[in-house]
């Protein structure tokens, strides 16, 4: 099975990677725009399987040759390209796994459906491994009420003042910290305000750590369980004290996309972006935390079914914790679409549309997964 990877960037990386080393894929093609990313991914990986080119996602004319005869494309660059990305892989009979949340080509679903090709998005932690455990969860009671998700990336140490690292993107984190969060009340899509509803959450070996809302690409699980359920209330985990750190420096109108004035083209959110690099970027150990909890009754019992996990960096693999677990379900969504276990074409998330057992297991076996317990009332 032949994949092409697109973009060599921290997730890209781990992807690749994965599909290489795994056996799952006998060709992996890393696309990169960046000459020293690709140096760098080259310099770091090699693999008998791997194979890399320079070439950037928004050349159509350069990638078709390059994709063409892939089973798979999976793409590890920017949102604003997916669409016409995922056209791309249509029009090469190639199945297209993306990280973000959803596409806007009204005209993908149809194409992908007479192409009898898939579409995934959501394919990372969240969007992604966190929806599929929700689901399974609430699909595993008789009835189901309530859900609570706390999930987060954390370095193993507390740099201040911030007290927390970059996992891969400044942008996303920004994002993350500006956008709306979408919660369930009564059933009903409501939204929060980010970086508020803070409260402490303990975690084994971490200690107390704060909880809060933050748009973490988590609206399609929303979408998913409205009417199902009554509440769901999704929060970010972090070291305490970050989320007041950061509202203070949002709150000054860093994050605002005007410009710093009319003799640059900067705006005060690249400021910010190239800062944040800068003060939180590097290698560094880190973990993901994640602990879910459903309310219903399983067998006529009313109780709480948990499932929880905490994955720490693979620092002889050189992968952090938040490369494996987003990088990670995505390579085992190209494996899964490129072995045809998804009949078929269409478009959705990975909540919705991968077969959930064969993704947990492929997941565990590489040391990702979540112990389940149940709690009775």
């Amino acid at each position: 099975m032949k994949v092409t990877v697109l973009g060599a960037g921290t997730i890209g990386t781990a992807v690749a990677v994965d599909l290489a080393t795994s056996g799952d894929a006998t060709r992996v093609q890393v696309c990169e725009a960046q000459p020293a990313t690709l140096r760098a991914f080259r310099a770091a990986h090699a693999h008998p399987n791997l194979r890399t080119f320079e070439a950037d996602a928004r050349d159509a004319q350069a990638l078709e040759p390059i994709a063409n005869g892939s089973a798979v494309v999976v793409s590890c660059v920017g949102p604003e390209h997916s669409d016409r990305l995922a056209r791309l892989a249509l029009g090469l009979g190639a199945h297209f796994v993306d990280l973000g949340a959803s596409l806007r080509d009204a005209g993908l679903p149809e194409l992908a459906e007479r192409r009898q090709r898939w579409i995934v998005t959501g394919c990372g932690l969240a969007p992604g491994l966190v929806g599929v455990l929700a689901m399974k969860a609430v699909d595993a009671l008789d009835a189901a009420r309530a859900v609570r998700i706390r999930f987060g990336d954390v370095p193993l140490t507390a740099p201040e003042p911030f007290r927390h690292r970059l996992a891969h993107s400044a942008e996303r984190l920004i994002d993350d910290y500006t956008e709306p969060a979408p919660v369930l009340v009564d059933g009903r899509m409501e939204t929060r305000e980010p970086l508020t509803g803070i409260e402490p959450v303990e975690v084994d070996g971490f200690g107390t750590m704060e909880a809060f809302y933050a748009g973490a690409g988590l609206g399609s699980l929303a979408e998913a369980l409205e009417g199902r359920i009554g509440s769901l209330d999704v929060k970010t985990i972090r070291y305490p004290g970050h989320a007041e750190r950061m509202r203070f420096v949002l709150d000054l109108g860093l994050a605002e996309r005007t410009s710093l004035d009319v003799r640059t083209h900067l705006t005060y959110r690249d400021v910010l972006v190239r800062r944040l690099r800068k003060r939180l970027g590097g290698d560094y150990d880190d973990a993901v935390l994640l602990r879910i909890e459903v309310d219903g009754t399983r067998d006529g019992e009313e109780g709480t079914l948990v499932y929880e996990m905490v994955d720490r960096c693979d620092t002889a693999g050189g992968l952090s914790a938040m490369q494996r677990c987003t990088g990670f379900p995505a390579s085992t969504a190209a494996v899964l679409l490129g072995e045809r276990a998804l009949p078929g074409g269409g478009i959705g998330p990975a909540d919705r549309v991968l077969p959930v057992e064969p993704f947990l297991e492929r997941l565990a076996a590489r040391g990702i997964a979540a112990q389940e317990s149940w709690a009775p009332a």
